[in-house]
């Protein structure tokens, strides 16, 4: 199985959150885009201040790697206003993929009709520049029956705004990877939670974000039927080695 096809290879810490400079942040993501380079990945996955950079090298390398960003990162609670500001500057940078975080604390209130709009208006804007849309749902933070209803929603929406043409391109993605958790709780990607995603999302993709340790553990998720996987790891994946880190 070629699982660097699947792979979208992510650096999506800070400098603050990992301890480094702008400078050593810069190069960590040039180092990611290097190595999918080398091993022909689909996609780096980076922060909007790298978009524009990054596409440009890949360019320069006559590339079709695709870049792809995180919006509303990693919280998913900025306005539906500021998430699509967000994304239209990371359209203009030359973003291939946007991967929205939605508002899942306010699904799990019962602030549906924001939630909805979040997701009609963010897929929208994603396809009329046509780019592929991932909406991120943090499935740590979320029960069994919460995972459930908010894929069922968010399959009844597409199916109620945009062509059966446009569902591959519309994915449902599992984790930030940034959720804290208790007690060695995973906060990516599991088979259960992805089951179930796969089980209610219809003809929408779905994404493994994190939790992904081993090429076994990709392949099963491929088999399982899960178009895209996001790790922080993805050489160790296609080189029979355990993922060290925590993405």
């Amino acid at each position: 199985m070629e699982i660097n096809k699947y792979l979208d290879s992510t650096y999506l810490k800070t400098p603050q959150q990992a301890g480094l400079s702008e400078e050593e942040t810069l190069k960590k993501v040039y180092q990611l885009t290097d190595e999918a380079l080398e091993h022909n990945f689909f996609e780096v996955m980076i922060r909007p201040d790298y978009v524009k950079e990054i596409k440009d090298y890949l360019k320069s390398k006559n590339s079709e790697i695709k870049v792809g960003t995180v919006i509303g990162f990693h919280e998913g609670t900025a306005s539906t206003a500021d998430k699509l500001s967000e994304a239209e500057k990371a359209i203009a940078d030359g973003v291939d993929e946007l991967d929205y975080v939605i508002n899942y604390e306010a699904f799990k209130t019962g602030n549906t009709d924001l939630v909805k709009n979040e997701f009609v208006e963010g897929t929208k804007l994603a396809l009329k520049n046509g780019k592929i849309v991932k909406w991120i749902i943090e499935i740590a933070a979320l029960t069994d029956e919460q995972i459930v209803d908010i894929t069922k929603n968010m399959r009844i929406w597409a199916e109620e705004n945009f062509g059966e043409n446009d569902f591959e391109n519309i994915f449902v993605k599992s984790s930030t990877g940034f959720y804290p958790t208790e007690d060695g709780k995973p906060n990516g990607a599991t088979f259960e939670g992805i089951k179930l995603m796969l089980e209610n999302s219809g003809k929408l993709s779905v994404k493994a974000a994190g939790g992904v340790k081993t090429p076994a553990d990709a392949e099963k998720m491929i088999t399982m039927g899960v178009k895209r996987i996001g790790t922080s790891s993805a050489k160790a994946l296609i080189s029979d080695e355990k993922a060290q880190d925590g993405y």
